[in-house]
């Protein structure tokens, strides 16, 4: 993970707690998590809409009468 010991990321997070305080630190990582789950969601509708696109623009695919 981008090259980050348990020793880095243990310090990141004590430097966080120290900066945000513990009251501060869940509110950011709901915040965070809703954003990511946002974007995930996004990103499969994206995919979805792309298969329905492509199916009805290739023509071949079709039966032919």
């Amino acid at each position: 993970m981008f090259g980050l010991g348990l020793p880095e990321i243990g310090i990141i997070a004590v430097v966080a707690l120290l900066i945000f305080g513990p009251k501060k630190i869940p509110e950011m990582g709901r915040a965070m998590g809703k954003t990511i789950r946002g974007f995930k969601a996004e990103m499969n509708s994206e995919s979805e809409s792309e298969v329905d696109f492509t199916s009805e623009a290739n023509p071949s695919d079709s039966p032919k009468s």
